[in-house]
């Protein structure tokens, strides 16, 4: 098949550029929450709070998108997508030029304000620009289109904490990187102005999915016409809530995970332009750092998961979304057991490999979630982007295992979201009674 048939509709409409200008919303979104990901380290050294204590910028993060999720959805059945993106850029601006007084503030509730509107905007960013991904082509690459969109997002968790370590862990000290915190904040408002100005003069038309389940039928009922009627969509939420409380644990704790879990390295391989500045001696032996742990974040972690986003909307295209996503799932909770196991290199591998594997989830759970639900998909979509408040929640938990136990014995947490998603995955034929595939958006072949 070629790439190109992903976004060409029956009527020969061609949407690869409009495709092409949505993707990079996927990117911002990525960059920013890959920087959010790096901060919580940095105020555990800075404001000497334990690790549940920094779980409060998570709790920020995912609180915006809990209050902003309805009225995200309410803006993109009243404005449309065009006008949804544009809102969503400019509210993310507002929190980004935010960060500047906020750093002269210099108080925790300051920086958690900034990183809630921008959550906010980001919201709404998710909101209009996960379905649309879902319109701009033939329905059965749906669930491969989405996948191909949050590549791009893959690529923003890449440099998220590159940045973020770059400014959040300067070699002058914490005081030095408190004190130039807003510096990647302010270049992001700047960047989402110039995007806005973008979308204002780009074409982007408003398009809806089939409504397979004719929930806008005006002789259906109102029962048979709420989204809540059907459990497919009912279950990509609880999903979504599991997957995002799952992520936003691993992704959080990482930096935790590698100083305090990681094994030792030989002084040559701490002495190597790999690991330079970024081990410190400990107990006779070299151990990685918190600048390394960073590092490790964007050269391995976050790359692993562009491959599996980027591999999965190829697998995608062939196999069907719901085991794919199964599988995955499966997947996570055996490594997360082998985390919470403590075999050293083994484990610290397993960890990264979760990456890959997550890779597909969020995506996949959405395309899943609103399949069939016609111009209703707009407003589902503010009840699934809602469902991302998970985050908000397990870290906290996460981060009192850590606290308690250890950072190993903390996996448990994201082991039992993920055993939880499979079965989501492996049950949503029968939830959405689509299981041929004539009827199934994400395989190829109808």
């Amino acid at each position: 098949m070629e790439l190109s048939k992903m976004f060409k509709s029956e009527d020969g409409k061609n949407y690869v550029f409009t495709f092409a200008l949505v993707s990079t919303l996927f990117l911002l979104w990525g960059v920013c929450n890959g920087m959010i990901d790096v901060m919580d380290k940095h105020f555990q050294d800075q404001l000497h709070l334990t690790k549940a204590q920094s779980a409060w910028v998570q709790f920020a993060h995912y609180l915006g998108y809990l209050l902003m999720a309805m009225p995200a959805s309410w803006m993109a059945r009243k404005l449309g997508y065009k006008g949804g993106i544009i809102s969503g850029l400019l509210l993310v601006a507002l929190g980004g030029f935010w960060f500047v007084p906020a750093t002269y503030i210099s108080s925790f509730w300051a920086f958690l304000l900034g990183v809630c509107v921008i959550a906010m905007g980001l919201t709404i960013l998710e909101t209009v620009a996960n379905p649309y991904t879902t319109v701009l082509g033939p329905k059965r690459f749906a669930a491969a289109r989405i996948n191909f969109a949050q590549s791009f997002n893959g690529v923003g968790w890449i440099f998220g904490p590159i940045i973020g370590g770059v400014f959040f862990y300067s070699a002058g000290g914490s005081e030095v990187a408190q004190g130039q915190l807003y510096i990647p904040y302010l270049a992001v408002a700047v960047i989402v102005l110039l995007m806005s100005i973008v979308f204002y003069f780009a074409n982007v038309p408003d398009l809806n999915t089939e409504d397979e389940y004719h929930l806008s039928d005006s002789t259906a009922t109102n029962v048979k016409r709420s989204i809540w009627s059907h459990p497919h969509f009912v279950g990509a939420v609880g999903a979504q809530f599991l997957y995002v409380a799952a992520q936003a644990g691993i992704f959080s704790f990482f930096i935790n995970y590698i100083v305090e879990e990681m094994p030792s390295i030989s002084l040559g391989l701490s002495s190597s332009w790999f690991f330079k500045d970024r081990a410190l001696p400990r107990e006779g032996a070299y151990y990685v750092n918190e600048q390394g742990a960073t590092f490790l974040l964007g050269t391995i972690g976050f790359p692993l998961f562009l491959i599996g986003r980027a591999t999965g909307a190829a697998i995608l295209r062939k196999l069907k979304a719901h085991r794919v996503l199964g599988s995955y799932a499966i997947a996570n909770v055996l490594l997360c057991f082998i985390v919470i196991l403590r075999l050293g290199w083994v484990s610290v591998a397993a960890m990264f490999l979760s990456f890959f594997f997550m890779s597909i989830m969020f995506p996949t759970i959405f395309a899943l979630g609103i399949h069939g639900l016609g111009v209703q998909a707009k407003r589902a979509s503010g009840f699934i982007v809602m469902a991302i408040i998970g985050g908000a929640i397990m870290p906290k938990l996460m981060g009192y295992l850590g606290d308690v136990y250890n950072m190993s014995f903390s996996f448990l947490v994201p082991l039992g979201c993920f055993a939880l998603i499979a079965m989501y995955g492996y049950s949503w034929p029968k939830l959405s009674k689509a299981d041929s595939q004539a009827s199934f958006p994400g395989v190829q072949g109808h």
